[in-house]
């Protein structure tokens, strides 16, 4: 089986509140897009075999990659036969996009698919959230507003296709942990869910991510990636997640500067 891992982009992301398990709430867009990753599953006659081609996982051991824990985590339920996994990673790490987590979750989906376990979405949701907190979101993988841990869900009607997204990757790792560590929880005036009502050309000055106001002061190359794509006409533009890709949303395609030539992706809006 073959499956192709998605990422998202964070529209907007408002660090509400610090929980007392340590984690935060917060209120966020997520919405799913057109760079994947390549994934193929199939059951081994010998034993669980991982595979990676592409960009190197971060995690070289088998045991510590997210696919794994993925198989395990269903394992802890199911008598599992062994597979062969091949990870063909596209989705740069640390960039905000959500690649281990799409990577594990379609994983879940494909072992529950090949092995015929019939899990509903809603046990999937569980299974994924027991591996990460962006996991849940690629189970449903559609436009959703989450709140919480990011774990809970609304769907909204939100439709960009058409739209062209340039993504700016620039090698820069931000560590998730100590950027939430950075940032000053505050519940906003107005909800994202209202706010994501308004016209595209509206978004611009009213949704923000919060992560960009320490990120920003880090790594200050990031915010003026953020100012040229708006000075090359995005109607949009913003740091995903808590970094470091950003992007911009534009009416049509553009010409990008040279400077941009080996960290942009072009990608499609679903």
């Amino acid at each position: 089986m073959i499956l192709y891992p998605n990422a998202k982009i964070n529209i907007g992301l408002n660090i509400t509140k610090k929980r007392a398990d340590g984690f935060h709430n917060i209120e966020t867009i997520f919405y799913p897009i057109g760079l994947s990753d390549i994934l193929e599953i199939n059951i081994s006659n010998d034993k669980i075999k991982f595979e990676n081609t592409g960009l190197s996982v971060e995690n070289k051991k088998f045991k510590s990659n997210i696919c794994y824990k993925a198989y395990k985590e269903l394992n802890n339920d199911f008598s599992l036969k062994p597979l062969n996994i091949h990870l063909h990673k596209i989705i740069p790490f640390g960039a905000g996009l959500g690649g281990g987590s799409s990577d594990a979750s379609f994983t879940l989906k494909a072992i529950n698919s090949i092995m015929k376990l019939n899990i509903d979405d809603n046990s999937l949701l569980k299974h994924a959230e027991e591996i990460g907190s962006d996991c849940p979101f690629f189970i449903i993988n559609k436009p959703t507003f989450a709140e919480e841990k990011g774990n809970i869900f609304k769907p909204i009607d939100l439709k960009l296709k058409g739209y062209f997204l340039v993504i700016i990757y620039s090698d820069i790792h931000i560590n998730t942990a100590e950027a939430y560590e950075r940032t000053i929880p505050k519940k906003p005036k107005t909800s994202l869910l209202e706010l994501i009502k308004q016209p595209i050309e509206h978004w611009k000055g009213t949704i923000k991510n919060d992560f960009e106001d320490s990120v920003f002061k880090d790594y200050p190359e990031l915010k003026d990636i953020k100012d040229q794509l708006y000075n090359l006409g995005a109607i949009y533009a913003s740091m995903s997640g808590s970094g470091s890709a950003i992007f911009g949303l534009f009416e049509n395609k553009i010409d990008i500067p040279n400077n941009f030539e080996k960290d942009f992706k072009w990608t499609e809006m679903l």
